[in-house]
């Protein structure tokens, strides 16, 4: 593949028919949309996004947009992975800009970002909430793969998040910097760096604030990465979740653990883990 890359865009939209929420789609190039399920039954859509080359180069450009009516609820997914190959110049891009409308609900869980020595990549999210709208989502980058001897050692990695008028942050990783990689005040050391959060269109009520943030603290409590996790509310539509690691399981289990107990106190639902995740 030449660093001209691939541009691949899918386009998801979510709307109510009756009791269910169906999904239409619409893609160019390298970027599917498997069927959707409905395990928890026809209210919530479950969807895995699949990206055929397995990888994302210098020159690649991946684009998703998911837009959901009023009412409905979906969850999106991947099967595994993204990974972030060696660039030879050209940055890789992935572009995610999610639109809730009225009282709809999303869960934005993708498996982890892997960042590999030498690539060159940028990955952004864009969330538009309206007022009555909801999400759950998350972040997880893992730098390299220094369990196999094959650590972030070149390159960089930039990362937005971004709920206008709420929340924006925006960094960028690179190899070589050691006072990031490895300070204090920054990464410590750790190569897998994980965000959740639970995003309202509008203040969420006080009570349930400190409930997602009860939970989210439990669920640090019993994890092996209680010193080096966090939850905070910055602002009252946001409750967010910050974990370092040096694995990406343990990494993943407490962000399970936490958006479980987020589901259960804002939805009033049980966890219900994706298929793909278990099989």
């Amino acid at each position: 593949m030449s660093e001209r890359g691939w541009h691949a865009q899918l386009t998801l939209r979510y709307r109510r028919d009756g009791e269910r929420c169906i999904a239409h789609d619409l893609h160019e190039g390298p970027l599917r949309v498997l069927q959707p399920l409905y395990p928890e039954g026809p209210g919530i859509c479950h969807h895995v996004v699949v990206h055929p080359p397995g990888g994302v180069v210098g020159g690649d450009t991946l684009h998703l947009g998911a837009e959901l009516a009023d009412g409905c609820h979906a969850l999106i997914t991947t099967p595994g992975a993204t990974r972030f190959y060696r660039s030879e110049g050209a940055p890789a891009q992935q572009q995610v800009q999610l639109a809730l409308h009225g009282a709809s609900r999303l869960e934005w869980l993708p498996m982890e970002a892997i960042a590999y020595s030498g690539c060159i990549a940028a990955s952004a999210v864009q969330m538009t909430l309206a007022p009555a709208a909801q999400m759950i989502g998350w972040d997880l980058l893992a730098l390299g793969l220094p369990a196999a001897g094959r650590p972030f050692a070149a390159g960089r990695f930039t990362q937005q998040l971004q709920l206008p008028g709420v929340w924006l942050e925006r960094g960028c990783i690179a190899a070589a910097d050691t006072v990031l990689r490895d300070g204090g005040a920054g990464l410590a050391g750790h190569s897998v760096l994980g965000t959740a959060w639970f995003a309202a269109g509008s203040a969420l009520p006080q009570a349930l604030r400190e409930a997602l943030l009860d939970g989210a603290r439990a669920a640090i409590t019993t994890s092996p990465l209680a010193a080096t996790a966090g939850a905070t509310s910055p602002q009252a539509p946001l409750v967010l979740l910050r974990v370092l690691s040096h694995g990406v399981e343990p990494a993943m289990q407490l962000l399970a653990a936490v958006r479980a107990a987020w589901r259960q106190a804002a939805w009033g639902l049980t966890a219900a883990p994706p298929r793909i995740w278990t099989t």
